[in-house]
């Protein structure tokens, strides 16, 4: 009888949530806040710390980057810490095909299952302002965000010159990872 009575249960009970099957990212601090105002043509010193819990092994880079869209829009945007993480990963895959980079960090990492795994971060990015002929500011993009991503990385090493490394973001559900990001909000110019 007892037996008939879990039947029906049976898998329910144990079900992990995607976020403890994917390897994920987490922000964990920032000196930047959820649709934080910023002003275009600014330079922003951006930091931060970051987890990235592995659920399998791992090779690449984990990235911090400040990214600018002119079709993705922050405001009302799924991009945010609190977010659900499928959701929001399928999001944050669309902006990096849909936005450019105005600075990053990024470290090469190698993880396993149940690896924790810090990345803390420092970089700076300028907002851009988009002029007229006459200097006078136009407008800006239409979408300001902080993300963090697992990412593949070669190391392009030159003579002469800094290291430096080429990132190609890794597509969340191939890869099963899980990036994190927020949105800020572009306002005018700030005083000059």
């Amino acid at each position: 009888m007892v037996l008939m009575l879990a039947w029906p249960l049976g898998g329910c009970l144990w079900e992990p949530k995607i976020e403890d099957q994917w390897t994920r990212v987490d922000l964990a601090s920032s000196n930047l806040v959820p649709l934080q105002a910023v002003p275009s043509g600014s330079t922003l010193a951006i930091s931060g710390h970051a987890n990235i819990t592995y659920r399998s092994i791992l090779t690449g880079a984990v990235v911090a980057e400040l990214r600018a869209s002119s079709s993705i829009t922050s405001t009302g945007s799924i991009v945010r810490p609190d977010a659900e993480r499928e959701p929001m990963a399928a999001a944050i895959d669309q902006l990096l095909a849909n936005s450019v980079s105005l600075g990053r960090d990024a470290k090469l990492v190698t993880g396993w299952d149940h690896l924790i795994q810090p990345f803390d971060f420092s970089f700076s990015g300028t907002v851009p302002a988009t002029l007229d002929s006459a200097g006078v500011p136009i407008g800006a993009p239409v979408g300001l965000f902080l993300v963090c991503y697992l990412a593949s990385a070669t190391k392009l090493e030159r003579p002469g010159l800094p290291d430096s490394l080429i990132i190609v973001p890794f597509i969340s559900n191939q890869y099963q990872v899980l990036p994190v990001g927020m949105p800020l909000t572009v306002t005018g110019p700030g005083p000059n």
